[in-house]
């Protein structure tokens, strides 16, 4: 640990000079102060509050490279039978569900130095996807969604590496996660605010959201390279964490199996449904007549960040691993049963449209966020293996994305004609139902696991 510190410590006094989207970031670290680093080393609560402001803040502005599209409706626009949005949607999943299954071995192995690198890069890579979008005529522009889908899809793992193996991790991790609930309704804003006001183009929207976000991107990465490694107590707290080697991932895997899948096929429910609601809300909205209302999309997402950041956050005061990972099957059953019911009296005309956009998605961010956060790094520690969230999280949304892709594709292939709505309605007050009963099945699954365990030692 000492040997990694003083390499960590060597490599952040070199220069960084990454070439991102034709642009040349570059920064000398050893000019900086490094009183932030001498000020954190030692405090356990000092640091996870501070990691957790600024892996919330960088995420949300790599972020803002990603969703701001999607507050574009390309109205009339067809090819091919098919919506160009869909088709672009598409594109970008395609992109992510390819980062996720090549970042199962990349973000498992993935070593501590020089991630700030590989952050400039990847998000570079991104922004100039849709420089390139907003220059290629449609629809053969569509292929850099592509592009900018999947440097994007590897940066959750490599962010979350500098937050996990904490006694502070849940807290953290929650903060982070919920930067996607809170950063999907800032940035759809921050679009619709460039769309309106200064009379962009759609095709212009995305790499003009991008600019607004990247200097302060800067900042944040310099910041998140301060965050000091996990100290002895989080190592015996929540286990070491390192790069993980196939046969490592192939051992997890077979030890966990039947509750893997369980997961998985939670995570894919989530997933589908996360996603549906945050790629067509701009369309849900105007069939629900809501027209040219930005502040809608923070209005929404910003209650749903507070709350799920309180609810995940505070299993931090849980330091028995077993029983936070078993609480994080009761929030997720919840969120199905919120999500469910909501989308019920939604249907029934019992529950107006902006309550019911704010309560189904906070259901099913219950579901979503605690395996972005908690649940993975509550499982290792519970069960005390050596390895890396990393992996489970790439695990898991490989799979997810695969279900989100096959669902628009289906609805594009069968020619579904349900409008968003009710496609979105009907599809979650079904699926809620098969989410609790699998999510009971995970918990006794993962309890008898912890029983076998407990009667070997």
């Amino acid at each position: 640990m000492h040997r990694w510190v003083k390499k960590n410590n060597k490599k952040s006094r070199q220069s960084c000079d990454v070439a991102a989207g034709g642009i040349i970031f570059s920064f000398q670290t050893n000019h900086l102060p490094n009183l932030t680093r001498t000020y954190l080393q030692g405090n356990a609560l000092r640091t996870g509050i501070y990691a957790a402001v600024v892996a919330f803040l960088t995420y949300t502005m790599i972020f803002g490279f990603r969703k701001s599209y999607t507050v574009c409706t390309f109205d009339g626009m067809r090819f091919a039978g098919i919506h160009y949005k869909t088709i672009l949607v598409l594109s970008q999943m395609i992109g992510y569900l390819m980062a996720k299954f090549y970042g199962i071995k990349f973000i498992s192995e993935l070593q501590r130095l020089g991630r700030y690198k590989i952050i400039l890069l990847l998000v570079g890579i991104a922004w100039a996807a849709w420089l390139f979008f907003a220059v290629i005529p449609a629809p053969y522009n569509a292929v850099f969604l592509f592009i900018n889908g999947f440097p994007l899809g590897m940066l959750w793992g490599v962010v979350f590496s500098y937050v996990e193996g904490r006694r502070s991790t849940d807290f953290i991790g929650a903060s982070l996660a919920v930067s996607f609930i809170f950063s999907s309704g800032f940035v759809k804003t921050v679009g619709g605010w460039l769309l309106l006001e200064f009379h962009l183009s759609e095709f212009w929207v995305p790499f003009a959201t991008g600019l607004v976000f990247a200097l302060p991107l800067l900042l944040f990465i310099y910041l998140i390279e301060k965050i000091p490694p996990p100290d002895e107590a989080d190592i015996a707290a929540r286990m070491n964490r390192t790069p993980m080697s196939a046969e490592d991932r192939k051992q997890f895997v077979k030890t966990f199996l039947p509750g893997l899948v369980a997961c998985i096929v939670i995570y894919g429910f989530a997933t589908i449904f996360r996603d549906i609601r945050d790629n067509f809300s701009a369309d849900m909205w105007k069939e629900m007549g809501y027209l040219n209302q930005p502040a809608l999309f923070s209005k929404t997402e910003t209650p749903i960040t507070l709350i799920v950041l309180v609810l995940i956050g505070s299993m931090v005061l849980i330091r028995n691993s077993y029983k936070a990972l078993m609480l994080a099957h009761l929030f997720i059953g919840i969120g199905f049963v919120l999500a469910g019911i909501s989308t019920l009296f939604f249907v029934q005309q019992q529950l107006d449209p902006v309550w019911w956009m704010t309560a189904v998605g906070l259901g099913l961010y219950m579901v979503y966020i605690p395996f972005n956060s908690v649940f993975f790094e509550r499982l290792i520690a519970a069960f005390r293996f050596t390895g890396n969230v990393g992996f489970l999280i790439y695990l898991a949304d490989s799979f997810g994305y695969l279900g989100s892709v096959g669902v628009l594709l289906s609805k594009e292939i069968f020619k579904v004609k349900l409008n968003w709505v009710d496609f979105f309605s009907n599809s979650v007050m079904i699926l809620s139902v098969a989410g609790v009963l699998i999510t009971v099945f995970s918990a006794y699954y993962f309890a008898g696991k912890k029983r076998g365990v407990s009667r070997q030692s």
